[in-house]
C-alpha cells in the first residue's frame, strides 16, 4: 500500500507550519506567492482585521470555499493555502481546474479568533451558529461573498476533536465528511444528493490511504449552522472535518489527506464522476462516535491508590508565545472499556508502569 507521502505529492508552503495560524501567516502568504492580483478584501472583523478573499479561475463551475470560521481550527486553512499553491503552480492539474472552475476560497473566516486562538470571534460568538442573525461582521462578509459571487458549491472547512472514532471502532476519524441537512427530517432533495455524490466521490478516492479513518459527521438540523442555510437555499454543501492521525497532533499528514480530499473533489467535477456517484456509498460512511481519548490509563489504582478504574485523559490546547502547548487533564474516571486511547498504558504491565512514573507531564496530575 502507498504511503500518503508517495500517494499525494503537493505543493505545500513549507513556512506554514503547526496549530497556530493567522492574519500574519496569510499576509506573508500572500507576499512570498505574488498573490496581491488574485487576494480580494472582502470585509473586517470586530477588531478590523482583514477578511481576504481570493478568486481563482474563469470556468463555469463556481466553488465558494471557507476556512477557520472557527478560529482554533486551522488544519482546513494550511490545506487550503497549499491548493492555492497548486492553482499558482504550471501543474497540468491547475490549467485544467481554473480552465473548467470559478473559485472563491477564503482562507482565514475569523482573523480575530485565530489571533486568540479560540472557535469565536471577538466577541464570543460562535460564527456557525450566526448564520440566521447576521450578527457579525465576519458572518455578514461570509453572506455577501455567497450571495454575489452564486456557487454552484460550498465548501465548509474545519477541524475535529481528537475524540472521534469512524463509528464504534478502534479507528481514529482521520478526516469526516457532511452534507448538512436542510430540514429537521433530514429529507434528502436535489442539493443534498449532489453533495452527497460528491463526498462519497473524495471518498472512495482516498479510503486505501487511511482505510476506516473516515466519518460521517452528525447531520442533526439547524439552521443557524451555515452549512444548513446554504444548503436549504439550494447550494450543495460538504462539510470537510480535519481529524487525528497516529501522532500527528501539530495535523501535517492530517493537512495532506484534506489537501488531497480537494483535488478528488475537483477531479469528480470536471470528469463528471460526481454524476456516476451513488448516495447510497455516502451512508455507508459511519458516523462519527465519541470513542477516544488522547491516552488512556487502564487500572490506574496500581499507580496511585486514591484513583480507581481507568482513566481517560485529553488534551487542552493552551496559546503559549505563539506556538500551541498541549496540557493534559483527567476527563473521565471509571470503567472505560468501551473507549479507545491514542496513546495506552496498562498499570498492570511493568513497562508502562515504569514510563508512565517517569512521565513528568503526566506525573502533574496522576500524583
Amino acid at each position: 500500500m502507498e504511503s500518503i507521502d508517495q500517494r499525494i505529492s503537493y505543493y505545500k508552503d513549507s513556512d506554514i507550519f503547526g496549530r497556530y495560524i493567522t492574519n500574519s501567516d496569510l499576509e506573508l502568504f500572500i507576499e512570498r506567492k505574488g498573490l496581491s492580483n488574485e487576494a480580494i478584501l472582502l470585509g473586517s472583523s470586530i477588531e478590523n482585521k482583514s477578511i481576504y478573499g481570493f478568486s481563482f479561475g474563469t470556468g463555469s463551475i463556481k466553488i465558494l470555499i471557507w476556512s477557520q470560521m472557527h478560529g482554533n481550527e486551522s488544519t482546513t486553512t494550511k490545506a487550503v493555502f497549499d491548493f492555492i499553491s497548486l492553482l499558482k503552480s504550471t501543474d497540468i492539474k491547475s490549467k485544467d481546474y481554473l480552465k473548467r472552475i470559478n473559485f472563491l476560497i477564503i482562507p482565514i473566516l475569523n482573523p480575530d479568533g485565530a489571533e486568540r486562538y479560540t472557535r469565536f470571534n471577538a466577541t464570543g460568538i460562535d460564527l456557525n451558529r450566526d448564520a440566521q442573525n447576521l450578527s457579525q461582521p465576519e458572518s455578514k462578509v461570509l453572506r455577501k461573498a455567497y450571495e454575489e459571487f452564486k456557487p454552484h458549491f460550498c465548501f465548509n472547512m474545519h477541524d475535529q476533536r481528537t475524540i472521534f472514532s469512524a463509528g464504534e471502532t478502534k479507528y481514529p476519524a482521520t478526516l469526516s465528511f457532511l452534507t448538512p441537512a436542510f430540514n429537521k427530517a433530514c429529507d434528502l432533495n436535489e442539493s443534498r444528493d449532489r453533495s452527497m455524490r460528491l463526498i462519497t466521490c473524495i471518498e472512495q478516492g482516498i479510503s486505501d490511504l487511511i482505510p476506516h479513518r473516515i466519518g460521517r459527521y452528525d447531520d442533526a438540523y439547524n439552521l443557524n449552522c451555515v452549512g444548513d442555510t446554504f444548503q436549504s437555499l439550494g447550494t450543495p454543501t460538504l462539510l470537510f472535518e480535519a481529524g487525528h492521525y497516529p501522532e500527528d497532533y501539530q495535523r501535517e499528514k492530517t493537512r495532506r489527506l484534506v489537501y488531497y480530499a480537494l483535488v478528488l473533489a475537483m477531479e469528480a467535477l470536471i470528469t463528471n464522476k460526481i454524476e456516476k456517484a451513488s448516495t447510497e456509498a455516502y451512508f455507508q460512511i459511519p458516523e462519527n462516535k465519541k470513542l477516544y481519548f488522547d491516552i488512556l490509563i487502564k487500572s490506574v489504582s496500581v499507580l496511585n491508590p486514591e484513583l480507581s478504574g481507568d482513566l481517560g485523559i485529553l488534551y487542552k490546547e493552551i496559546l503559549v508565545n505563539n506556538s500551541i502547548q498541549f496540557k493534559p487533564y483527567i476527563a473521565e474516571e471509571g470503567n472505560l472499556s468501551e473507549y479507545y486511547g491514542h496513546s495506552e498504558f496498562d498499570c498492570l504491565l511493568l513497562s508502562d508502569l515504569e514510563n508512565l512514573k517517569n512521565n513528568k507531564e503526566l506525573g502533574k496530575i496522576l500524583f
